[in-house]
């Protein structure tokens, strides 16, 4: 399977915004955007003018690169999205929230999505009480998400548990930290999403 493996602080750089692919890292000084914010490359900083097509662009790989999909996993949601009744954005943004390894990193098991999708992946997870390791999973209303009993002492997840006081949860989902789950009490709205993404951008692009 194609797989990003270059730093994905370039990527943010790139994109000009914090996509926020390297969890604590992301929210310090540390953080490549903060120290360089310019594009990575010997013309980074010069000027940049896009096209109309240009600011499209760049709106759909930001968005596909926070969630972390690659260019036929991000077309064939947007095509799912395209089909419901509704605005294709929001309906494109909903089914992105809605994935398996992005639920594990809003209810704070982990400290990214990358980090969450290698979690899922690895089988640390329950979904209403049965193993799963699809990370493109859309869960839905009344489903839980807990922790494998003996996934419960992983050491990276404890800390990133640890570390959820200093994130907001959305409120569609639900979390009993004593417990180790997480319910989806409804379905997330445009609203809850709270990213800086443009999604009629992505929209205009695919009407091509």
């Amino acid at each position: 399977m194609a797989r990003y493996r270059g730093s994905v602080c370039r990527l943010c750089r790139r994109e000009g915004a914090k996509l926020f692919l390297k969890g604590d890292r992301c929210f310090s000084e540390k953080c490549a955007l903060e120290r360089r914010a310019y594009p990575p490359g010997m013309h980074g900083q010069g000027r940049v003018r896009f096209s109309d097509y240009g600011v499209q662009l760049r709106e759909k790989q930001k968005v596909k690169r926070m969630y972390g999909l690659l260019e036929k996993q991000f077309r064939q949601t947007f095509d799912s999205a395209a089909s419901l009744k509704g605005r294709s954005g929001e309906n494109l943004l909903i089914l992105l929230e809605r994935r398996l390894d992005n639920v594990v990193f809003r209810l704070g098991y982990a400290t990214s999505r990358a980090e969450a999708r290698q979690l899922v992946k690895h089988g640390h997870f329950l979904v209403n009480g049965k193993k799963v390791k699809t990370p493109s999973i859309r869960v839905k209303p009344g489903w839980t998400i807990g922790l494998r009993e003996s996934s419960k002492k992983v050491e990276r997840i404890s800390a990133a548990l640890d570390a959820l006081e200093g994130r907001a949860v959305p409120q569609w989902l639900e979390v009993d930290q004593e417990a180790m789950q997480g319910t989806i009490k409804q379905m997330p709205v445009r609203e809850d999403i709270t990213l800086p993404i443009d999604e009629q951008l992505i929209v205009e692009l695919y009407s091509r």
